[in-house]
């Protein structure tokens, strides 16, 4: 099948108020203000890109891609309109949904394009009213497993994945699904202690939406999730620092893994191995929103039709790794290993606050019960 060969790899900080008489309620308020603002981008994840011709457009874009990933697809855009400036700023995807909540809902102030792979967190952005209707032929192509109502659009899938280290891993002990990963941990365990990683669903949003989906999926979950707390799982807010530490042999494997940033490392010659589970294998969409408070709208609009477009398609799956979302004519239907997390209202579940806290206690009470640090190879 084309599509499963594609994927086998073509695929201020808050400061207290200066005077000492400064009311304690003035205090209180400054420090949930540190709470709930997002944590702002740093100079190095944030990019202007000068427009090649006399500037005539502006375009701002919040994504979780990594810049550099991201570079050419948006240098190739500007081949098209070059007259547009854009602004990209790498975010975390938990940051992107909180903007919209806080100072980024402000005209002047806030993205005009969002991408996150946090798709439940887009999905809320639009339920709670956030974003602006697309209507275009582009978007017209969509699946409709790929697209709500007009306002959140899938622009590529890819999956999620186990990553091992193939020098400390043989062959025959390489976990093929959930129920051998689950063995190797058993069998292994003190070997794997503190050797096997994944992210952290309290802190990572897309660990949070893998976490869930997991649950959702089998009861396989609880078990894999009693075992990993058991042998003390390495938890990380970011794939590139999973995959870094099992590169350099500080973790065996990591498991439910994007599977572009594996594949990323993979190509530049690291020791890695990937595996996308034999039971089932996740499919996480990258989406697209063009806020409501978004200046340049029009823009926006003209740069996810380019997103979804054959050659915006090519570009994302050449630079990011991600496979993409619109079919090519005649192409087969995805295997049903492979499962795509779809767009609608069962994304809400786990984001109602009382649903939210139950999780993480449960999660906590076995993933943290024996947490320490990974150990020395």
């Amino acid at each position: 099948m084309r599509a499963a060969q594609d994927l086998k790899w073509k695929a201020h900080a808050c400061a207290p108020p200066r005077t000492p008489r400064a009311s304690v309620s003035c205090l209180l308020i400054v420090l949930a203000l540190c709470l709930v603002w997002p944590s702002q981008a740093s100079a190095d994840d944030v990019r202007v890109f000068k427009s090649p011709q006399a500037r005539s457009a502006q375009l701002r874009i919040h994504g979780t891609t990594d810049l550099e990933r991201f570079a050419a697809i948006i240098t190739d855009y500007q081949r098209l309109h070059p007259g547009t400036e854009i602004t990209y700023a790498d975010v975390l995807a938990k940051d992107i949904y909180r903007q919209q909540l806080t100072a980024g809902n402000r005209r002047g102030k806030a993205a005009d394009v969002l991408i996150s792979s946090g798709m439940d967190l887009q999905f809320k952005l639009v339920n709670d009213g956030y974003a602006l209707p697309h209507r275009s032929s582009a978007v017209a192509r969509l699946p409709s497993w790929s697209r709500w109502r007009d306002e959140v659009f899938g622009i590529g899938y890819e999956p999620v994945v186990i990553v091992y280290n193939q020098h400390l891993l043989a062959p025959e002990r390489v976990p093929r699904t959930r129920r051998q990963l689950l063995a190797l941990l058993r069998q292994h365990g003190a070997k794997l202690t503190g050797r096997v990683g994944m992210y952290d669903a309290a802190r990572s949003s897309v660990g949070y939406l893998l976490a869930t989906q997991d649950h959702q999926l089998g009861n396989m979950a609880s078990a894999l999730q009693d075992a990993l707390g058991d042998y003390q799982v390495v938890l990380e807010d970011r794939a590139r620092i999973l995959l870094e530490r099992v590169a350099r042999g500080e973790l065996v494997l990591a498991y439910n893994v994007l599977g572009s940033y594996a594949r990323a490392r993979v190509d530049s010659g690291a020791p890695l191995g990937v595996v996308m589970p034999e039971d089932y294998t996740l499919m996480l969409l990258r989406t697209a929103l063009i806020p409501r408070s978004a200046s340049n709208a029009a823009e926006a609009g003209r740069f996810l039709d380019y997103l979804l477009s054959a050659r915006g398609q090519a570009m994302l799956s050449q630079q990011t790794g991600v496979h993409p979302v619109i079919p090519a004519p005649g192409e087969a239907p995805l295997p049903p290993q492979l499962r795509p997390i779809p767009l609608g209202p069962g994304l809400l579940v786990y984001l109602d606050s009382l649903k939210r806290q139950q999780f993480l206690e449960a999660w906590r009470s076995t993933v943290l019960q024996s947490e320490q640090p990974a150990a020395t190879p």
